[in-house]
């Protein structure tokens, strides 16, 4: 086994470990009730689109893992599985060690294997190149890319990269030759309207909030160090502040919220706040490998019929319509806006 599959394996053992932080920001945000919604449950669509890609439900299992040999090739397969059953999208992990090493082409490709009519989502890291960006996409029959920025994983990892310049304009480039969408995902740090100008400015049009309060790469990484780099260990953006930061600041950016979403009454703030997809990763994760397939699926069942009784409680047919809805925003993520710049009162008034 390569060290790079030693690593992908460390990484699922201390994801499990670290489980999820929980400091999303979700807690800060609440719906304002409707006693009059008008609505039947049986009239709520909750189809989406990100960009280009329909999807059938606001949910889809995000990037977590491959190139870690057979371990990996498991979870993958098992995943692809349940995306297939519950009829949602699915992105698998960094696929630069299957470029690296044919030999793990396996873990990846057995997602569109087990699930060949799917939305399937490849993933690579932003040192990538044009070409490893198309071998990538051709490999799993994409229909789209996801472009990950790690910047924090990288500098905490010991044998992580020190060197990140050139990125944007790697990534502008694969965006102008791939034939399928690129999104640009975070690991867990959030995105700033900053990196989110500068992204749209090289032609990028999905990004992945990827916000601080899932997973933490950051402990997980400081787990495998001699030293502990203990000051990254609650670096970031909340996953909320994240998105409100991207969507006020880019309104025509297809925006993904990820890091630390674990039920529908998240998945239903993070649309309503001006996501259009949400990905969830550790927490499926956790389910699969503590109870199988079977009861990830009935999960994931149970979200979709939890966020149409939110949708139809909140008086709205589709999620477009969750853009809409009045929401109070409190706490650290209030704080965080407010000193940001953005207001928070069109949230509640409108």
């Amino acid at each position: 086994m390569t060290l790079r599959s030693v690593r992908k394996n460390e990484h699922i053992a201390h994801a499990i470990e670290t489980g999820q932080e929980k400091k999303h920001g979700f807690d800060d945000v609440q719906f304002v009730h409707q006693s009059l919604p008008n609505m039947n449950s049986e009239r709520v669509d909750i189809s989406t689109t990100i960009g280009e890609l329909v999807m059938s439900s606001p949910i889809f299992i995000n990037a977590m893992t491959g190139g870690g040999g057979e371990r990996t090739k498991d979870v993958n397969q098992r995943l692809a599985e349940v995306a297939k059953r519950a009829n949602i999208g699915m992105a698998v992990g960094s696929q630069m060690a299957a470029i690296k090493n044919a030999e793990e082409r396996e873990s990846y490709s057995i997602v569109r294997k087990v699930n060949p009519k799917g939305v399937i989502i490849g993933n690579l890291g932003s040192e990538a190149t044009v070409e490893q960006a198309k071998i990538a996409v051709d490999m799993l029959e994409a229909n789209a890319l996801q472009i990950h920025l790690n910047v924090v994983q990288e500098l905490v990892m010991p044998e992580g990269d020190r060197d990140f310049s050139g990125a944007i304009d790697r990534i502008e480039k694969i965006v102008n030759a791939l034939p399928v969408p690129v999104i640009v995902k975070e690991v867990g740090y959030g995105m700033s309207k900053e990196a989110a100008k500068k992204l749209a400015d090289a032609g990028v049009s999905i990004v992945d909030v990827g916000g601080f309060g899932g997973t933490n790469f950051s402990k997980i990484e400081n787990m495998r160090r001699e030293k502990v780099l203990q000051f990254f260990n609650d670096w970031g953006i909340q996953t909320t502040s994240s998105i409100v930061e991207v969507v006020k600041s880019q309104p025509f950016m297809n925006v993904i919220a990820s890091g630390g979403i674990q039920n529908a009454l998240d998945i239903v703030k993070a649309l309503s706040l001006g996501a259009t997809a949400t990905g969830l990763a550790g927490y499926f994760l956790k389910i699969l490998l503590d109870d199988g397939e079977e009861e990830l699926v009935k999960e994931i069942e149970s979200m979709h019929s939890e966020i149409k009784m939110l949708m139809t409680a909140l008086g709205v047919e589709n999620v477009n319509e969750l853009k809409k809805v009045p929401l109070v925003i409190s706490g650290q993520t209030y704080h965080w806006l407010k000193q940001r710049g953005f207001s928070t009162d069109e949230y509640s008034r409108r």
